[in-house]
């Protein structure tokens, strides 16, 4: 197609007006064309009457009309100031997730030589990100997901950044790694009752990896239990467990950690005032 950049602008976001609001509508238009045509966003903010020629951008919008998410389609995403690739096999980075990292790298701070480690790491954002901001630190990163970890491994090449990367089993005391000491250890696994499938928007249900987002309505909080056990004999002396959580379940998971012999257990809210943050230490006494 060639046209304007407003005419794009308004081309997809016509396509896609039966799943989002304006808001977001104007947000993916944006991303999309500025990565079709190989520049930046602004150029489709300041410039609108410049004509551009997208070739392929019919089929990009019969794809998001479809609910594909654009940063499948576009293959990355901007987290924490670094690109992540991603694909259908990992879940979208997303901006809470970012203050959990933010918080990960305050505790960091506060041991000389930290050893990290992130579980169901996913597209590796959360281990990237560390490792990018904390430069000293090791960082090692665990999935189950042979899929996950290929596109996390290629996104350490990518940005140059030395993670060891593990499959590991989180729901089975992650053996691979049962010997070591981690000053910190950050995790966002699975957490969404899969009652709440059904409500759900398309986007996601329909594309992203249901290993990764959903647990069985009877037992919620199977990871976070299971990986706050694994954490008591992985944590060094002083360190850190940080988890991102689901709102509706914060307290609960606060109030189990306390039952699994955690202390220190504060809850953030996150930039939508949602509770979405635990991080805790277990009680030595």
């Amino acid at each position: 197609m060639k046209a304007t950049r407003a005419e794009i602008l308004n081309y997809i976001s016509h396509r896609i007006e039966h799943l989002y609001d304006e808001r977001e509508r104007m947000h993916i238009a944006r991303m999309v064309a500025a990565s079709l045509s190989g520049e930046q966003e602004t150029k489709y903010l300041i410039e609108r009457n410049e004509v551009v020629d997208i070739p392929t951008l019919e089929d990009v919008a019969e794809e998001l009309a479809k609910g594909r998410p654009a940063q499948y389609i576009i293959g990355h995403q901007e987290f924490c100031g670094i690109d992540i690739k991603v694909s259908e096999g990992v879940l979208i980075p997303r901006p809470e997730t970012e203050e959990l990292v933010l918080w990960a790298e305050e505790k960091i701070r506060n041991f000389t030589n930290p050893h990290i480690l992130d579980i169901c790491t996913g597209s590796g954002c959360i281990a990237l990100a560390l490792a990018h901001r904390v430069k000293r630190a090791k960082v090692t990163a665990v999935d189950i997901s042979d899929e996950a970890l290929a596109i996390a491994c290629a996104n350490g090449v990518a940005l140059s950044l030395d993670i060891e990367f593990i499959m590991d089993d989180a729901l089975n005391h992650l053996p691979r790694i049962s010997d070591r000491k981690f000053e910190v250890i950050v995790s966002n696994p699975p957490y969404i009752p899969l009652s709440e499938r059904e409500s759900m928007h398309t986007n996601v249900v329909d594309y992203e990896p249901s290993i990764a987002l959903f647990v069985a309505d009877n037992d919620p909080l199977i990871f976070y239990r299971e990986i706050a056990r694994c954490a008591k004999t992985l944590l060094s002396e002083n360190g850190y467990l940080l988890f991102e959580v689901h709102e509706t379940l914060a307290e609960q998971t606060a109030e189990m950690l306390h039952t699994e012999g955690y202390d220190a257990i504060e809850l953030r809210h996150d930039c939508f005032d949602k509770p979405r943050m635990i991080c805790c230490q277990p009680n030595l006494k």
